[in-house]
């Protein structure tokens, strides 16, 4: 969601505040600010509604604001609408802190009333601003900053990651965190903090997570860190491995297309390490053979399309493990309470692993004595350090707020521990587990190929571009793929879109299949083809037009029926989705261009969402 950068140290701040800004620009934002301290102008504040580029014309690239300390924060509205006076920073009533936010303080409107009590005038209408009295207010008490944050932490309520500066305080810069994402930098010529490493990548590989409850001083030439109750922390240093490169375009139009052609790459990158020798060695998860056979049931935990990515395990899993697999949405897990006990394994699956209700989610499974095993692709992030085990996709960083790599390498990743834990079972023949893994290590040639030709792609979405409403149907891993597909048309392109399950149009959904309607039907799933193909024909009878999507050995039949027809390359039933979404997404691709749309940038849209 919204981003956070600060920086103090040796050279001016408001230049590498910008540009640290622009790097986290793909988490989605409404409005951008900076605040930078010197000694001559005191605490400058410069902030706008809108994009970036107004902010840095704003104050020419950072050169109007002197001084070497400074936060900065990009926008996501929840409490209050986009503007200028919401956007961040806040300042306090007397000019003297001002301070950056990711999260939500959810006793805001009660601290708000006692501050208004005591005389303190708001001018925004946001719950950040209330931190920013509050800090005040405790200062004004006892005349320390650090002692004020600890003051004011104490009486917040919610989730927050804060930067905070004080004119009184020339050279130090402070930092907060509690269930959202904040890390601290260290550079040559000063140091960092950010909610994401591609805001620092540029000048810094070295790098600390900040966990729950901890408070941080920097200055350009220390760090310390000190829990909830202001006693110093050790923290360990991580070496953020991965090229600045990789959080460019590389010649692409946009990120979403870089990451689209990547995923042959990165599959590899998650398949290769993890098979030897003809067998899945996950060394990284510690479920002895015993504990899994005495599993009552699985739960996948997951938001959007992760969620997704659960949905066809789901299929997959219950096949080969011939245990009960549940797929919940993440912010109705704790909601609904659930039957988790000590003979449950809870799949957590998050690409940040910062999101807050999947977090949530984790903490109450474990609360009720679930294990849980993460698959994320950040390293060092809040779900990953929490769960019990974690399994890292390892696909790089994804730029674009529409996924593509992610869900692929969380796809066979999840593949991947299927098979592990059939084979701990039992629950697979050898034949089976041979052929499935031989298919797999094709996955990422395969893809590959596919990807070399998508000109057929670019045509059907320059035909299809204007329609108004969408619908996906498919059976089994069909319809599950099928929702990613819908969601992928909807975030890019702004057209309704809906999957359905192909057997539910006869109750309910048939009825809004009129003369022109588009239906993209799949049928990649070999078992299911015929009935596939009987889907088709009932829409095509109610008018639909028909864009089909099916294998290469049943690319011929589906065309003697379908209006158009885009085939991909057959590989094992489980890991056909595998290959079967990238000309979804690359159909969403190219219809949103059509339509002159932000892809990478999707309005409303954040690419990791840290509130609830």
């Amino acid at each position: 969601m919204c981003g956070i950068i600060g920086f103090v140290g040796k050279e001016p701040a408001a230049p590498i505040l910008l540009e640290g800004l622009e790097r986290m620009e793909y988490r989605g934002y409404d409005s951008a600010g900076v605040a930078v301290r010197s000694e001559t102008a005191g605490l400058q504040i410069r902030k706008t509604k809108g994009r970036l580029k107004v902010l840095s014309d704003l104050i020419h690239g950072g050169a109007d604001l002197e001084g070497e300390l400074g936060i900065g924060h990009t926008r996501w509205a929840t409490h209050g609408e986009p503007n200028d006076i919401n956007a961040h920073p806040h300042v306090s009533e007397n000019g003297r802190i001002a301070i950056v936010h990711n999260g939500i303080i959810e006793n805001y409107l009660e601290l708000k009333e006692h501050l208004m009590r005591q005389g303190v005038r708001f001018t925004s209408d946001t719950d950040t601003e209330v931190v920013a009295q509050l800090l005040e207010f405790h200062y004004n008490e006892c005349r320390n900053m650090l002692e004020a944050v600890g003051r004011c932490l104490r009486r917040i309520e919610g989730s927050y990651a804060l930067g905070i500066i004080c004119a009184d305080y020339p050279n130090a810069l402070i930092a907060a965190r509690k269930d959202s994402p904040l890390i601290i930098g260290y550079g040559q010529n000063g140091n960092f903090i950010a909610s994401d490493v591609t805001a620092i990548i540029k000048h810094t590989r070295d790098v600390v997570y900040m966990d729950d409850g901890e408070i941080a001083v920097l200055t350009a030439d220390s760090v310390d860190v000190f829990d909830d109750e202001m006693l110093p922390v050790e923290k360990t240093h991580s070496v953020i491995d991965w090229d600045v490169s990789a959080a460019e375009k590389g010649g692409y139009a946009h990120f979403m297309a870089k990451e689209i052609m990547e995923q042959p790459e990165a599959v590899r990158k998650t398949i290769s390490p993890r098979i030897r020798d003809g067998r899945v060695v996950l060394d990284d998860l510690h479920l002895t053979a015993d504990y899994v056979r005495g599993l009552s049931r699985i739960f996948i935990i997951a938001c959007g399309s992760s969620y997704h990515v659960g949905v066809v395990s789901k299929y997959s899993w219950e096949k080969l493990l011939r245990r009960p697999v549940e797929v919940m949405l993440a912010s109705e897990f704790r909601y609904c309470d659930p039957l988790v006990d000590e003979k449950t394994l809870v799949i957590v699956i998050s690409q940040s692993g910062e999101t807050l209700d999947t977090m949530a989610a984790m903490r109450e499974a474990r609360r009720r004595g679930g294990r849980t095993l993460a698959i994320v692709n950040v390293v060092g992030s809040s779900i990953a350090r929490e769960a019990d085990d974690v399994l890292y996709t390892w696909a790089g960083p994804e730029i674009a707020v529409a996924t593509t790599k992610a869900y692929t390498t969380q796809l066979v990743l999840m593949d991947l521990v299927g098979l592990y834990l059939a084979d701990l079972l039992g629950t697979v023949e050898k034949p089976a587990y041979e052929a499935i893994l031989s298919e797999m290590q094709l996955l990422p040639e395969k893809m590959q190929g596919f990807l070399a030709h998508t000109e057929d792609i670019q045509y059907f979405a320059s035909r299809y571009f204007n329609h108004d409403s969408i619908f996906f149907i498919g059976r089994n891993l069909d319809y599950a793929m099928g929702l990613e597909g819908s969601l992928k048309l909807k975030e890019i392109s702004y057209i309704h879109s809906e999957a359905y399950a192909s057997g539910e149009l006869k109750h309910g959904t048939i009825s809004l299949i009129e003369p022109g309607t588009l239906v993209v039907a799949l049928g990649t799933y070999a078992p299911l083809f015929d009935k596939a193909m009987s889907n088709v024909v009932e829409v095509k009878a109610r008018g639909a037009e028909v864009l089909a999507l099916t294998t290469e050995p049943f690319r011929e039949r589906m065309e003697k029926t379908a209006d158009a027809t885009i085939s991909v390359p057959e590989t094992h039933p489980m890991l056909q989705p595998s290959l079967s979404v990238v000309p979804l997404q690359l159909f969403a691709y190219y219809v949103a261009l059509q339509r002159g749309c932000d892809i990478d940038k999707p309005r409303n849209l954040a690419k990791s969402v840290t509130v609830e």
